[in-house]
């Protein structure tokens, strides 16, 4: 299972390539990770807070939060500006376990994007929280 060298499991058993790792740890230097609850109360005091899903399209259709909008990590910084023209949105992504997420965040701060948060836990913490979540479109 292990066969890389430096490789690791994360808290849900997935195994990252130290690359991948060495490139996530260097964004959180960079960007502002906040907690389920953070993120929840947020959302309760601002409806305009945007709780963006970074996953895979396919992880999307399994289940995401109930309010969430998608925009995959594939195509984040090409269509961004579309559905966020303001670069003074707040935006609040989250991916599988919150790695994803703060490349996205890392992305969307070099795009000029000032208010963007890193879920910690991603979609995984959000489930344990007991977070509304949904399936399909």
């Amino acid at each position: 299972m292990f066969d890389r060298p430096g490789a690791r499991p994360n808290h849900a058993g997935m195994v990252h390539a130290p690359g991948f790792l060495n490139l996530v740890n260097d964004a959180k230097k960079r960007i502002n990770e906040i907690s389920v609850a953070e993120a929840r109360a947020r959302l309760g005091a601002n409806s305009q807070v945007v709780l963006l899903d970074v996953r895979e399209d396919h992880e999307w259709q399994a289940g995401h939060a109930a309010e969430a909008v998608h925009l995959g990590k594939g195509i984040l910084e090409r269509d961004l500006e579309k559905l966020f023209p303001d670069p003074k949105t707040e935006i609040i992504m989250y991916c599988g376990g919150g790695f994803r997420s703060a490349l996205t965040c890392d992305a969307a701060q070099r795009m000029g994007y000032r208010n963007v948060h890193s879920l910690i836990g991603g979609c995984k913490g959000m489930v344990a929280a007991g977070w509304p979540m949904k399936s399909g479109d």
